[in-house]
């Protein structure tokens, strides 16, 4: 596919939905709302997660939501420290109740310590949402069988996991993403565990159609301009998968000609 360099050219389509931005940023962790706003503002995103048991969604000034402009960006309730099925059910409906959105990031991670999504009630809630009408875009384990099934229920994306959520070791499941973008009927967001820009290229790079981040931003000592290193990486890794990368050789091939030369 040749690139002509417009963001706008290659959009990301979710549930017929365009997106010019493949970074989704999440909300967590940062040090005050200000930084928040910046970042997001700098990582050019336009999918922007938030954690349904962070906002008080009876309150309309709660402060989260009252520094995300709903117009501008699609607000995406996340379902983070649902424990099961069930759980993460009722933190969607309470969303889209509170009129938030009925889209949803389903997570279901009842190990505290390593964070790791259930598959088996991550199918299920994904499964009860579906038929409730959400559009489920659900993290999960960089499972290719799992993916497949998750597709098949209906899911809008597939969200594997780079490596454990916070833990900046970037991609330790390439072998299994590479699976699960090559069976791929819906678009794969590597989420969880980048932890640099050169993380979220090296997923673009392999063909993932796009990234979501959050730690790796909320935690730098300039989380705006880590933001805006993120979308460059993004972008970089996009161009470069579009662009054709060339297969790594087991043996050196010279970038000169070694024949037809006059001595």
């Amino acid at each position: 596919m040749k690139n002509n360099g417009s963001k706008s050219s290659d959009p990301l389509v979710i549930a017929g939905r365009s997106f010019a931005s493949r970074l989704m940023i999440g909300t967590g962790k940062f040090r005050a709302p200000a930084e928040m706003t910046a970042s997001v503002e700098a990582s050019g995103a336009e999918i922007v997660t938030v954690a349904l048991r962070r906002v008080d969604l009876d309150n309309p000034d709660d402060h989260i939501m009252s520094y995300l402009d709903a117009s501008k960006y699609l607000i995406l309730p996340n379902t983070s420290g649902a424990r099961d099925a069930l759980e993460a059910l009722r933190l969607a409906r309470l969303a889209r109740a509170a009129g938030v959105s009925d889209w949803v990031k389903l997570e279901v991670t009842p190990d505290p310590r390593y964070l790791l999504p259930d598959p088996v009630e991550t199918l299920k809630a994904a499964e009860l949402l579906i038929k409730e009408g959400f559009t489920v875009l659900p993290y999960m384990p960089a499972d290719p069988v799992l993916a497949k099934r998750l597709a098949e229920a209906g899911c809008a994306t597939v969200m594997p996991l780079g490596s454990p959520i916070g833990s900046a070791q970037g991609i330790r499941t390439k072998e299994s993403i590479a699976i699960i973008i090559e069976q791929a009927t819906v678009p794969v967001v590597v989420d969880a565990g980048l932890g640099a820009p050169s993380h979220a290229a090296e997923a673009m790079e392999m063909g993932a159609d796009a990234v979501l981040v959050n730690t790796a931003v909320a935690a730098a000592a300039d989380p705006a301009a880590m933001a805006a290193a993120f979308a460059k990486g993004v972008e970089a890794g996009r161009e470069a998968f579009r662009a054709g990368l060339r297969r790594a050789l087991n043996t050196a091939e010279a970038s000169s000609p070694v024949s037809g030369l006059p001595w």
